[in-house]
């Protein structure tokens, strides 16, 4: 009888927007190319700063384009932001959000409350993500709450957004970088490229670094994190990254393929 000896087990983690998809079109190939993947026996999983939006949110989105995902597969800056703060005591405890409804949504599942626009009880954090719905008033309750002392935390730094038309527009980084120049406080970050996000997948799976792979857009975030953990990367120039720039990055930032 033959020897069939089992292909070790990759687990591969997808950047999504400019990765998998634009906006709400799938990049050509990538439904045929997460599918021979997912025949082969590898794990997928699907890592994005983006806040804006829940893990179950992206994992409908997802299924809806022709990759069949679960929740479960789907690790957003706004879920590993709640993981963060429940791991460290901040289950019950009260956060003001510059973010939209999915930040909301994953940091309520980890147990935080969500404190008004108004009022005078506590805030223990402020945490930033991309809001495109913010106002001077919003920004400046934060800006309040933080010199009063609440904890501010960063959901990612990404200075821009990625949309379906090939534009960027400015991202949770730029909300973030408005609150630290005016308080002069400096956010704990919690998404990519700091190492929470892929030691949290690396936990969950059960893999080493060596047998995972980091697939995205961005040098010094998809790169630049996953390399520093002594993950495999590649780099795909269909998001915000030219092949022009490929040749002039830091040897921190270079992709393995």
């Amino acid at each position: 009888m033959a020897d069939r000896r089992r292909r070790p087990r990759v687990v591969i983690v997808f950047d999504l927007d400019g990765v998998v998809y634009r906006g709400d079109t799938p990049l050509p190939g990538a439904v045929s190319a997460l599918a021979a993947l997912s025949r082969a026996g590898h794990s997928l999983y699907f890592l994005t700063n983006n806040s804006t939006r829940s893990r179950a949110h992206y994992a409908d989105k997802l299924t809806r384009m022709g990759i069949p995902t679960g929740a479960e597969q789907v690790v957003t800056s706004s879920y590993l932001t709640g993981r963060y703060l429940a791991e460290r005591g901040g289950a019950g405890k009260r956060a003001y959000l510059v973010g939209e409804h999915g930040m909301a949504e994953e940091l309520r599942l980890a147990g935080v409350e969500i404190a008004p626009d108004d009022g005078d009880e506590p805030v223990d954090y402020v945490v930033v993500g991309l809001d495109r719905n913010l106002t001077y008033a919003r920004l400046a309750r934060a800006h309040e709450l933080i010199q009063r002392g609440a904890r501010f935390i960063a959901t990612n730094r990404d200075a821009t957004y990625p949309v379906e038309d090939g534009r960027e527009i400015p991202g949770g980084g730029a909300m973030v970088a408005a609150l630290e120049h005016s308080t002069g406080v400096r956010a704990v970050t919690i998404g990519k490229p700091e190492p929470y996000p892929w030691r949290h997948i690396l936990a969950t799976t059960g893999v080493a670094p060596a047998d995972a792979l980091m697939v995205g857009d961005r040098p010094e975030t998809d790169v630049l994190g996953a390399k520093r953990l002594g993950m495999r990367t590649a780099l795909v120039l269909t998001g915000v990254t030219r092949g022009e720039a490929v040749a002039n990055l830091p040897e921190e930032q270079r992709p393995d393929a």
